[in-house]
This record gives structure tokens, C-alpha cells and sequence, in this order.
């Protein structure tokens, strides 16, 4: 699909702030506990318009080699100064001024965000419009942290699953899979249930993917190495269950090379982890002439970063429930208006005012911003 641009982009000024939000309980994955989020919201002004964007680094490479230091530094030195001042006839040829830069996706992310955003404000167009959606609801589904026992990963699916979400994801890791995997099935056998590792597991536990099977996942999401895709079509032979690669993706030719050796059979698309709007588009359209489903990933984002989510989940071949929780789920408030819910049906309504659609509370982000820089 291509998305039309006709519109000169001045970039009169851009504003960065660190934030940190609370979370509303902790977060426990593979990786570690999460109490707060930190990231890097960015603010881009082009003649009296204005657009924001989310960075979702984080303060320590867990999840991805990038943090809030090194974004900051990227974004500060190397990608705004490419863009500041300049005119742009449309946003993908802004993109090509900092291509010289290499990797750094969540830093070119945010910004890249931001420039879409105030773009279609300008075009009065929602974001959704403008990236090619096609729908204005989405199915949305809950990542729920690792628990201590059974009966509160138990009580955990309850509470969401009366909240509507659709699809629920259970975070999982060595010792703590296979006993909670069966505790959901026999209290809720028919639910839409998947699995995520973030890359806790190795070839060696083969067996316990294998006994997976057995349970009618949608899916298994990124069980073996952050950064392997070969070992991942090793073990998509050996499984029923598809395997959803996220860590693994950075770009349109790491989406090919997946498919190509037949690593998995479903892609987790996050703009920030392959670099924004544009690189995810190419990701979505390459499954999309191949067969393969897409669904949106999610980085804890604050409604900022929500909103662009949406818009681009919009999309027709994000077929499969994303991560794109209601706000409550991770913040006692958010930072925008209106603040996202799910319907009883297990949706979120794209926003369709002009650009990511909601209304920034500028006194909310204060109240959370750690470090200011304005360019």
C-alpha cells in the first residue's frame, strides 16, 4: 500500500521528555520485575501544528540494547539535528536524512512518530487514515506478568477476562509454564490463550514446546535466543503451534529471512523495535502477500504511544488481538483524553480526530517528566 503525502513538513521545534510512570502493580516477565516506565516522549512543532511520539526505551537493555541514555544521546545528537529547521515534502524523506544512522529503531521511533502525528494533523486526517487503516475498532487483548502460584495467575484471567479482553497472554519462563498452561485450560477450555518467553528457553526444552500441542495456544511468542531466527525454524518443525516471532524482528528483511526459512508461522509487529510507521507498513504488507498473520505488540506505552498503536493495528492484516490493554491497566491516569477502554466485546475504538486523536494533558505529563530538553 502506499501512503499519500502532499504536504511541506517545517520542523520548527522539538521538545524531548524523560518520564516515568507508575505502574498500578508490578510487572514480571523473563527479563525482570517492573514497578515504573520510563521513556522518551517526544514533542515536534511545524507551523503552529503540533505532534507527539513515544520512545520505548527503557532505563536498563533488557528487552532491547537501547536505553533512555542512549536514545537521548542518538535523538540529541545525531537524528534531531538532521531535521531541525528543515522543510520536508513528506515524512519518508525526512526518515532518509538520518538513515546513515545505524540501528537505534526505538530513538528513530519516537521521532518518526511524532512527524506522522503532526502531519496528519495538519492534513486533518486521524493518523489511522493516513498509515492506510481500515477499521475503526480493533481486538485487543491483556499480557498478564508472571505469578507465584496458580491460583493467582487464575484469579489474574478472571479479573480480565470480565474487563472483555478477548485473548489473554501469560508470561512464562523456565519452572513457570507448563502447570500454569494447564490451570488455565481446565478452569477456561476454550478461551483464545498464547504464551510469551521473551527468550527465556533454549533447543534443550524442546519437550516442554512440544507438550504445549496439547493445549490449543494460538501461539508461543519468541521462546528461544532475543536475536536467533534459524533455531526458531529447528523447532517450528517439531510444534503444531505456531511460534510468533517479536525480539527477532527488526526489519522487513529480518521478517523475510523468518518466513523464508519457515521460523514461525505469526509476527509480532512493535514500530519502535523495528524502527516506526514505515518499517512496520513493509513488515505488515510482506505477510500480508504471503498468508501470514500480524498482531501489535506492546511496551507498556502511555497513551501516547497507545494511540499510534491503534491506529496502526488498524491496518487489515493485524487479523490477530494485540497487546493494546486499556490505559487502567498499567496507570492510574493517564496522559491523554480520552483515556482508552475496552468494550464488553473485547475491542478498542481507533481514534479518528485529526492526527493520534487524543488531547495530550500537558499538566499529567509534567507531573511525570524526570528531564525536559527543548531544540
Amino acid at each position: 500500500m502506499t501512503v499519500e503525502e502532499d504536504l511541506l513538513l517545517l520542523i520548527d521545534r522539538i521538545e524531548l521528555r524523560h518520564v516515568q510512570l507508575e505502574l498500578v502493580r508490578p510487572f514480571e516477565t523473563s527479563l525482570g520485575v517492573e514497578t515504573h516506565e520510563e521513556h522518551i516522549i517526544v514533542r515536534v512543532d511545524s507551523e503552529g501544528a503540533t505532534g507527539w511520539g513515544e520512545c520505548v526505551v527503557e532505563p536498563l537493555p533488557a528487552y532491547s540494547p537501547e536505553t533512555v541514555a542512549t536514545a537521548w544521546h542518538v535523538l540529541t545528537d545525531a537524528i534531531i539535528p538532521s531535521v531541525l529547521g528543515k522543510r520536508f515534502p513528506s515524512v519518508s524523506e525526512a526518515l532518509d536524512t538520518w538513515s546513515w544512522v545505524r540501528g537505534h529503531h526505538m530513538a528513530k521511533a519516537g521521532l518518526e512518530a511524532a512527524l506522522w502525528d503532526v502531519h496528519a494533523t495538519q492534513k486533518q486526517v486521524s493518523l489511522s487514515n493516513l498509515l492506510g487503516g481500515t477499521r475503526t475498532a480493533v481486538d485487543v487483548g491483556v499480557s498478564i506478568g508472571m505469578q507465584e502460584s496458580t491460583e493467582s495467575m487464575l484469579a489474574e484471567v478472571s479479573t480480565y477476562l470480565q474487563q472483555g479482553y478477548g485473548r489473554i497472554k501469560i508470561k512464562i519462563a523456565p519452572g513457570k509454564d507448563l502447570r500454569y498452561i494447564e490451570a488455565i485450560r481446565q478452569e477456561y477450555p476454550d478461551i483464545a490463550l498464547q504464551v510469551d518467553a521473551n527468550s527465556a528457553y533454549t533447543l534443550a526444552d524442546a519437550d516442554i514446546f512440544k507438550a504445549m500441542d496439547n493445549y490449543g495456544l494460538m501461539l508461543i511468542e519468541q521462546p528461544l535466543g532475543y536475536d536467533d531466527i534459524y533455531e526458531h525454524a529447528l523447532l517450528q518443525r517439531d510444534l503444531t503451534t505456531p511460534i510468533c516471532l517479536d525480539e527477532s524482528i527488526h526489519s522487513v528483511g529480518d521478517a523475510h529471512t523468518a518466513l523464508t526459512l519457515e521460523s514461525c508461522r505469526v509476527i509480532n509487529i512493535k514500530p519502535g523495535r523495528v524502527g516506526g510507521f514505515s518499517e512496520s507498513i513493509k513488515i505488515h504488507d510482506l505477510c500480508a502477500a504471503q498468508g501470514v498473520p500480524v498482531w501489535h505488540g506492546g511496551m507498556l506505552e502511555s497513551g501516547i504511544g497507545r494511540a499510534g498503536n491503534l491506529a496502526l493495528a488498524s491496518l487489515p492484516n493485524f487479523t490477530l488481538p494485540g497487546d493494546i490493554s486499556a490505559s487502567r491497566r498499567y496507570f492510574t491516569q493517564d496522559i491523554v483524553d480520552p483515556e482508552f477502554i475496552v468494550s464488553p466485546d473485547g475491542k478498542m475504538t481507533v481514534p479518528t480526530g485529526p492526527g493520534i486523536g487524543v488531547h495530550v494533558l500537558e499538566e499529567r505529563l509534567a507531573a511525570v517528566t524526570v528531564h525536559t530538553e527543548e531544540f
